[in-house]
């Protein structure tokens, strides 16, 4: 039973929807407030779980922890990116009630403690935790930040496979759409915290003809609210387990935002950086448009948008510092939509990022180009814990985070976890099961 109610409380929208569909699916009458207590408590044992195997995998040498197991996949593919939720921190929301009617109790009192995550290990472990809050925010909103871990199957080639770029990307009528999708979810910087698109659009390599790219085989997902550094060992352990390191072909695909290739440089540097090629196609296509009329923005962003498929960023480079030069550089107050900035933050992007956008070598080495795999996964993860009305305790969050990543990972591990626990409790020794 209790199995049957943590399932529902991890994988509906809401503990009351679980409530009602174990009464109706089966026959289990479990009040909300019990699905919800059940379910963070097994949330939390998975998090103890967690936060052993990131020490374990920290108290590893060095080599140790990049050798090739017998398991290592053939490509092995680390994307990450964020989500939102509501944090409402109870503890501070006392306080000020306090300091507001300091002769009336707190209407909202602290949470018990409870062990946070396998943040504190990690952060214990390599002297973090300090230096990993968030940037200041208004109301409730905060990021998440989630994992997705890919085997895959591809074909290297001798050269390009596809050297032409697929007609998807100069479509007139698809591109300026796409573009204002991706524009609408993305913080200025690429390095805040920012409310994403709801309906972020599909990739359009994903339906495209004249491209076929890396199948999926298996993935795995982490989720945690813990900062930075600290996900990054997070991630690093659940690569290690699935034998990543040791993997023939590896690569690490994301958007340009600096906390994403932080986490490259620290814990995956081995692994082929990989911009996703929608993002650059964005700051690309905003530039050529600046301070143009769409019939010669779009010839410019044609000739643009295809030197970079072919991996010739530099000369893009070069036509940008000459059209700033003809607009020239941003007011200190300037608008942020203004030609001149829009070109100088293309420029910056594509400056910053060019050793990550070879793809013409990516191409030919069979690795993928796009993130929309995880920007999929934050949409399943925002399903459980994101909404107007939902509001988070930090522990809270954070059980829920896992329980999430536990369900929707192809690996199982909630099976296992099952398994180990009644073996646990009934004392039966426990065998793998067969295939």
């Amino acid at each position: 039973m209790l199995r049957k109610i943590v399932h529902a409380g991890a994988q509906n929208t809401s503990f009351a929807s679980g409530s009602e569909n174990l009464q109706v699916l089966a026959g289990l009458k479990i009040p909300e407030k019990q699905v919800e207590r059940l379910t963070q408590r097994i949330g939390h044992e998975r998090l103890e779980q967690r936060a052993a195997q990131v020490q374990a995998f920290l108290d590893l040498p060095l080599m140790e922890r990049v050798a090739a197991p017998a398991h290592s996949p053939d490509l092995a593919v680390v994307s990450m990116d964020g989500g939102r939720l509501q944090i409402l921190d109870r503890s501070a929301a006392a306080a000020q009630a306090s300091d507001a009617a300091p002769s009336e109790p707190p209407a909202l009192p602290s949470p018990p403690a409870r062990p946070a995550s396998a943040a504190a290990a990690a952060a214990a472990a390599q002297g973090e935790g300090e230096g990993e809050a968030e940037p200041h925010c208004h109301g409730h909103w905060r990021e998440d930040k989630i994992g997705l871990l890919m085997t895959m199957t591809s074909e290297e080639s001798r050269a390009d496979p596809y050297p032409e770029l697929p007609e998807t990307f100069v479509n007139p009528l698809k591109i300026p759409k796409l573009v204002r999708e991706i524009k609408r979810g993305t913080p200025a910087g690429e390095d805040g915290v920012a409310e994403p698109a709801e309906d972020d659009p599909a990739s359009p390599l994903e339906e495209c003809a004249e491209y076929t790219p890396p199948k999926v085989r298996v993935k795995s997902m982490v989720g945690t609210r813990a900062g930075g550094k600290s996900f990054g060992a997070i991630l690093a352990a659940a690569a290690f387990a699935r034998g990543f390191f040791g993997a023939k072909r590896k690569a690490f695909v994301a958007d340009g935002a600096e906390t994403n290739w932080t986490t490259h440089r620290r814990w995956f540097s081995d692994f082929v950086p990989v911009l996703d090629f929608i993002h650059a196609l964005s700051y690309v296509f905003s530039a050529a448009m600046a301070d143009r009329g769409f019939r010669a923005g779009w010839e410019v962003y044609q000739r643009w948008i295809a030197l970079v498929w072919k991996g010739r960023v530099s000369e893009v480079i070069a036509e940008l510092e000459q059209r700033q030069e003809e607009l020239g550089l941003p007011a200190a107050e300037g608008s942020q939509t203004s030609p001149r900035q829009v070109v100088a933050d293309a420029l910056r992007y594509l400056k910053n990022n060019q050793h990550r956008m070879k793809y013409d070598e990516y191409r030919r080495l069979g690795l993928p180009l796009v993130s929309s795999h995880v920007e999929s996964t934050v949409k399943q993860f925002n399903r459980r814990v994101k909404g107007t009305e939902k509001f988070w305790s930090e522990p809270g969050a954070e059980a829920l985070l896992q329980l999430r990543a536990d369900y929707l990972s192809e690996t199982e591990p909630m099976e296992k976890y099952w398994q180990e626990r009644e073996a646990r409790a009934t004392g039966r020794r426990l065998y793998r099961r067969s295939g």
